[in-house]
């Protein structure tokens, strides 16, 4: 419940704030009223030594969110992808959150196996490792099956981990309606509606099932992509708290040099990784949303091997369309096209000057274009157009946020692997394919056959549904009125159009 008995948590939040000096930094970086930082400090100050110590070697905020434990590493992660809220040097440091946390006991992850199941791991399992890798909510074991012989990954939760969350959850919610009521002014920053985006995601994390089908879709999505795979969920092994992947073999992502050494082209890889996030955000409106080099590997034939789908990314067709046209209308240097998408889209109130929208979006692509290639950032492009786009009273649209976050992401993965990367270039052609086949004649001849197939399946109904319509609007008299030449052409008209309709639809199909 979020009352006040969520105060004894929050003052020992703060403490650790305060004590590894993370309070003046973030509220710094979130622009907070001068009212806000003074409160925060004297309520702080006092009970500074009841704070966690934390490692001193990172960077104040992650050293206080990781002293705090995994439910605290994990909103950090949340809040890396909302650069409007923490700021942009913020998020970068929160970025830096690895989820390296002590793992809890091999048998401890056997006996939730076993339960989940219903059947002894060993039984299961010829092998079962101690954990390869130990995150804020699970930890991983490598294991192979005992009736196949395949080898496989097991994410197991930590225990206790979904109360541990809705503790701390309660404690976010409390202490955001407890700012907003008292600070009026932090509502721009809208902390309640980021804590409900929060829990939202890692309520989804929690429930493994909803993974091993981001996995199974994401797989489905991505299995005709020439150069990725992604491991497939065994549903049969998997549950609430575990899920089972096919394993993972190669070389992580992150290793440049044993990439180079294996003989691995990595100009080409660095390409396809840019191309795969967008055609993947692009084609399939659903992307890996945490496409960092811990999450990807390159296996030994050259393809590139994702994983790890607690985070996936979603937009829907329009918002792509809108999205390509801008990124077009970049790469062509159409400024005057750009800042249209924005007002046709209503990203920009209507009672703003288009063209001066236009020359300030030409302020910002220009210096961009006048770099050398090596130094072009598509991140860097998209960063400014926000700011640009917030100043024309644009609102924040959390799906165009995370979709930025990753591809910053994305770029600095491309660029790790080759720093002369020309992101533009190499961005173009799934662009400008995207266009082609869903912005012009052919799109319009597909959305038309679409809205001909919906209506189809209504033809049937169409005479009587106007019917009751028309009946219903009648005032009722005791002798009914004697029908109109109107109404009998107005269900003609619409018994023919659902014929035709149905007809088409049945060609088209």
């Amino acid at each position: 419940m979020r009352g006040p008995h969520n105060i004894w948590r929050l003052i020992r939040t703060g403490a650790t704030f305060e004590r590894t000096g993370a309070m003046k930094v973030a509220l710094e970086a979130m622009e907070a009223p001068p009212r806000l930082r003074l409160l925060a400090r004297v309520l702080g100050w006092p009970f500074k030594w009841l704070g966690y110590r934390g490692d001193p070697a990172l960077p104040p905020v992650t050293r206080a969110l990781t002293a705090l434990g995994p439910a605290y590493i994990k909103f950090g992660q949340m809040l890396s992808t909302r650069p409007d809220v923490v700021g942009q040097e913020l998020a970068d440091q929160l970025r830096v959150l690895q989820d390296k946390l002590p793992p809890f006991p091999t048998e401890t992850a056997k006996a939730t196996v076993a339960s989940e199941l219903g059947i002894p791991v060993d039984a299961l399992f010829s092998e079962f490792s101690e954990p390869v890798a130990a995150a804020s909510i699970a930890q991983v074991h490598r294991a192979r099956v005992a009736d196949t012989g395949t080898d496989v990954a097991v994410k197991v939760l930590r225990p206790g981990i979904e109360r541990a969350f809705r503790r701390d959850v309660d404690a976010f919610h409390f202490a955001a309606g407890l700012i907003e009521a008292l600070l009026p002014g932090t509502r721009r920053l809208r902390p309640t509606d980021v804590i409900h985006h929060f829990e939202g995601v890692v309520m989804g994390e929690l429930d493994l099932r909803l993974e091993s089908s981001a996995a199974s879709e994401f797989r489905a999505n991505t299995q005709k992509d020439e150069g990725f795979q992604v491991p497939e969920p065994l549903w049969n092994l998997s549950s609430r708290r575990m899920m089972t992947l096919g394993w993972a073999e190669g070389i992580p992502l992150g290793d440049v040099d044993a990439i180079r050494a294996a003989g691995h082209d990595c100009v080409a890889l660095s390409e396809r990784v840019l191309q795969l996030f967008l055609s993947h955000a692009l084609r399939d409106g659903y992307f890996h949303a945490d496409m960092h080099q811990g999450n990807m590997k390159v296996a030994a034939n050259g393809d590139i091997i994702a994983y790890d789908f607690g985070i996936m990314g979603q937009i829907d067709e329009y918002t792509r369309r809108v999205y390509a046209e801008i990124l077009i209308g970049f790469i062509r240097r159409d400024y005057r096209r750009v800042a249209e998408v924005h007002f046709e889209a209503g990203y920009v109130p209507r009672d703003r000057d288009i063209d001066e929208f236009a020359r300030a979006l030409r302020a910002v692509g220009e210096p961009i274009f006048g770099m050398d290639a090596s130094h072009i950032s598509m991140a860097r492009l998209l960063a400014y157009l926000f700011e640009v786009t917030e100043r024309f009273g644009m609102q924040t649209r959390t799906e165009l946020i995370l979709l930025q976050r990753t591809m910053v992401v994305v770029e600095g993965v491309a660029r790790s692997l080759n720093p002369n990367i020309n992101i533009w270039q190499a961005a173009r052609p799934i662009v400008e394919r995207y266009i082609t086949e869903n912005i012009g004649p052919r799109a319009l001849l597909r959305d038309l056959a679409r809205t001909v197939r919906v209506v189809g399946r209504f033809g049937p109904r169409l005479p009587q549904l106007a019917e009751a319509l028309l009946i219903r609007q009648t005032e009722p008299a005791p002798p009914p009125p004697r029908r109109s030449s109107l109404p009998t052409l107005l269900l003609l008209a619409l018994g023919i159009a659902a014929g035709v309709a149905g007809t088409l639809a049945a060609m088209l199909h």
